[in-house]
């Protein structure tokens, strides 16, 4: 029985980490929005120049992105969401 339940936990575990790295991206492209826009908008109507010509504009961009998407973000994160479930576990009992 100890076996199942660790692997249902760490499964549940998986799955958590999982939505925490979705909420993390989705902030980070909220946050960055602006700069993903200049990309794009530098990035339309091209094909292979888009490497060199909007070279600035994707630093920029992945600078932004990283500052919302590190590990130091994710930890700070799943600290949270521990947080979070020993209240919810301390109010039921």
């Amino acid at each position: 029985m100890g076996y199942i339940q660790e692997a249902r936990e760490n499964h549940v575990k998986k799955k958590v980490e999982e939505a925490l790295r979705s909420k993390m991206k989705q902030k980070a492209l909220q946050e960055c929005k602006d700069l993903a826009s200049k990309y794009a908008e530098c990035s339309y109507g091209r094909t292979i120049s888009v490497v060199w010509q909007c070279r600035q504009q994707a630093k920029e961009l992945n600078e932004c992105l990283h500052q919302f998407t590190n590990d130091d973000v994710l930890e700070e994160m799943k600290r949270d969401y521990m947080l979070q479930q020993d209240g919810k576990v301390s109010a039921k009992v």
